[in-house]
């Protein structure tokens, strides 16, 4: 992990220049078209947890501490300065004042208890039917399990003074702070949008009246969704620099084609996920093209609820089945490392000795043939129509995993589901998906990002059961930055590669194209990027 060099954080760290206080009434007018590769999932940052989703709430919505573009430490925001105390059990906030919600009303101590107690307080059924919740995966539990939750309590000390108590000690929690999940909303439009029920629906997803709608501190005011488009405005009562930007429309375009295309005719100024298959186009079209330091790892998850898959020949077979190597040549930007692990190389807790079994067709049919691996189905689940930071052509990655497998005498019966049709859902609650290609994104850096939402309990996507990796994930958790954490994570990393509940493929490197009309664009590899950094030409 990325240490902090201290547990108190000051004003001058923040992420607002001091343009904003030179000029405060120099309002923005540059509009910025931005090419997303899908819809997002919903507006509220609680209740989802995909990338355009999260591209969109981080300009609306603020939390209590930032990131560092360049170290990933945690930099003040809403919270100006904060102290630790009770051995790490307490963490008292000094909130920035003089910052209204987009709505007028205040922001204050009041304001960011109301939200985390409200995300503590979610009820199962909500938790059962929202795309994405990041709470439980960070503080380990919810209200109706209290005893189970590194969550204890928020109390307003004063209007600009707030104190979080945890059970125990947790030391990633200020870099949690940080996910877009634990932006602070206006309790005041959670109320009026009714933000628990969620009784609307865009493109099948299901949401509150508040996800269409929502309502923060940040740079940006929600405008309008659109079929196939976001627009936002400039927020004129903006406590920070207001940068260039007065309006941002985010496109959705499915298929990297037409990203490229789009750009190529100057109707977006920037996309994400560039292709491969792009790559060399735009390169010869001289367009910029900045890439993100790999922070997401691509893998083939395999379910465990489903019997033969509970064979940890089968599970090994598959491994040894795929050709990484010809994966990431195909299919992944230059500079892709291979993976053997989860946790990628930049954190604490990468083991330089994960044991990897290597790709080994003769042995992988020699395993199926010793577990007794009859030719039983198995149901091979992946997306349509999206492209991921980890996963840049879906389509084409399944159908060279599926020839690697049928080949070593495999089964294979593809599922493909579109992308809006709740992929993500399907493939990470119970149900019949024996295999399914996806990825994650890191959004804080500490190795407890990675394996903790993924591996700490068991999960619908996996069905892993190891309650000695639980166990050992929860106490690193709370162990202090230094030599044990960090050998603590290579031994999780040991444990989990040997019992393969999911192959780790690829490391991938992310990358972005950009108009000519754009000098600076703030990468950032936990995708922290906020668009009053973005530079334009006048």
């Amino acid at each position: 992990m990325l240490p902090l060099a201290s547990c108190t954080g000051t004003a001058g760290d923040g992420p607002a220049s001091s343009a904003a206080s030179a000029s405060p009434s120099a309002a923005p007018t540059a509009v910025f078209t931005f090419g997303t590769a899908s819809q997002p999932l919903g507006l509220d940052p609680a209740l989802v947890s995909d990338t355009e989703s999260y591209r969109i709430t981080r300009q609306v919505l603020e939390g209590l501490v930032g990131v560092d573009q360049t170290t990933g430490q945690p930099t003040p925001l809403l919270a100006t300065e904060w102290n630790q105390s009770e051995e790490g059990r307490a963490y008292t906030f000094r909130l920035r004042d003089k910052v209204t919600f987009q709505d007028g009303s205040p922001f204050d101590a009041a304001a960011v208890c109301y939200n985390f107690n409200r995300w503590f307080n979610f009820p199962d059924a909500l938790r059962k039917q929202a795309t994405g919740t990041s709470f439980k995966s960070v503080f380990k539990a919810h209200s109706d399990q209290a005893s189970l939750s590194i969550f204890k309590g928020c109390t307003a000390l004063a209007p600009d003074n707030v104190r979080i108590d945890l059970t125990q000690p947790f030391t990633g929690f200020l870099q949690a702070l940080t996910l877009p999940a634990f932006a602070i909303s206006s309790p005041q439009a959670l109320k009026a949008g009714n933000a628990d029920v969620l009784d609307q629906s865009r493109d099948g997803q299901p949401m509150s009246a508040y996800a269409l709608h929502p309502v923060g501190t940040g740079p940006y005011v929600f405008g309008s969704w659109d079929q196939g488009s976001v627009t936002l405005a400039s927020n004129k009562d903006y406590w920070g620099d207001k940068g260039q930007i007065g309006t941002i429309n985010f496109v959705a375009y499915d298929q990297p084609q037409a990203r490229l295309q789009a750009l190529l005719d100057g109707k977006i100024d920037a996309y994400d996920a560039v292709t491969v298959g792009n790559f060399d186009q735009l390169v010869k079209r001289g367009k910029q093209i900045i890439q993100r330091d790999p922070f997401s790892v691509m893998y083939l998850g395999m379910n465990q609820d489903i019997p033969i898959l509970q064979n940890l020949k089968v599970r090994q077979a598959i491994e040894m089945a795929l050709d990484k190597d010809t994966l990431i040549r195909r299919f992944f930007i230059d500079n892709t490392a291979q993976a053997s692990q989860f946790v990628p190389p930049k954190l604490s807790g990468f083991n330089n000795t994960a044991p990897s079994l290597g790709y080994n067709p003769d042995k992988a049919k020699q395993l199926l043939a010793e577990a007794g691996y009859k030719g039983e189905e198995l149901k091979f689940y992946y997306p349509l129509n999206v492209t991921r930071p980890y996963l840049p052509t879906p389509e084409k990655v399944y159908a060279e995993i599926s020839r690697q497998l049928t080949a070593v005498g495999l089964n294979i019966k593809p599922v493909p589901v579109d992308w809006s049709d709740g992929y993500l859902q399907k493939v990470t609650s119970p149900g019949d998906h024996a295999l399914h290609l996806l990825g994650w994104n890191g959004s804080y850096s500490d190795p407890d990002n990675f394996v903790g939402p993924l591996f700490g309990e068991k999960t619908g996507e996996f069905g892993y059961q190891d309650p000695q990796v639980f166990s050992k994930i929860a106490r690193a958790r709370g162990l202090p930055d230094g030599k044990e954490r960090t050998e603590q994570y290579q031994t999780i990393n040991t444990q989990i590669a040997a019992s393969v509940p999911a192959v780790p493929i690829a490391f991938p490197i992310s990358a972005l194209a950009l108009s000519d009309r754009v000098l600076k664009y703030p990468a950032s590899p936990v995708l922290n990027e906020v668009f009053t950094k973005v530079e334009l030409k006048p």
